[in-house]
């Protein structure tokens, strides 16, 4: 069975904190979108407005949790006055029955490279096996994504294979998707 929180908690790990979007993220959600990468390869559109942004933290964000559709986290990198907001990470496309989530996420070019996505997927996948109880937490990702591939395998994430047309671009191509999971029984936790 999954416990569901009723408000999210934060998440802390050395220097990267997952806690609650809040009112004050809309303008780093929207400048971290304008990033060409993120609309290449993720579902975020790549004509990303501030509206588009609004919208994510005023009204999907808290619907998402209240529904029990989707958990989003900001996620900041640094101490003190020296934090800043680094991306967004969450569970979505979950199937509680089965305790299965698909973890997603997208990180700030300015922080790319500094291990920030890498710890903040071990954080909340160990979040998600500890306190919420999934057995299987899966990520799907481009397979030109070469950059999320190496940070799922080097957080603790298995390749199953390849899903061959699984997904549409924005520019009408179908492509192919690499499958990778955490299962509970093998994760190594932090």
């Amino acid at each position: 069975m999954i416990w569901w929180p009723q408000e999210l908690p934060t998440l802390t790990y050395g220097l990267i904190t997952l806690r609650p979007i809040a009112e004050t993220d809309i303008s780093g959600i929207y400048q971290g979108c304008q990033d060409p990468l993120i609309g290449r390869f993720t579902r975020i559109p790549a004509d990303y407005t501030m509206a588009n942004a609004e919208f994510f933290v005023r009204e999907k964000t808290p619907k998402s949790l209240r529904e029990k559709t989707e958990l989003s986290f900001a996620i900041d990198y640094g101490n003190g006055s020296d934090r800043v907001f680094a991306g967004v990470i969450s569970f979505h496309s979950m199937d509680l029955p089965d305790l299965v989530a698909e973890i997603g996420y997208w990180i700030s070019a300015d922080v790319r490279g500094k291990g920030v996505g890498g710890i903040a997927t071990k954080v909340l996948t160990n979040f998600g096996f500890e306190t919420m109880g999934f057995e299987r937490i899966e990520a799907i990702v481009d397979v030109e994504n070469i950059a999320s591939q190496k940070l799922l395998k080097s957080s603790g994430y298995t390749l199953e294979g390849i899903l061959r047309k699984k997904s549409r671009r924005s520019d009408g191509g179908q492509i192919d998707m690499a499958m990778y999971s955490a299962l509970r029984d093998e994760w190594k936790g932090l």
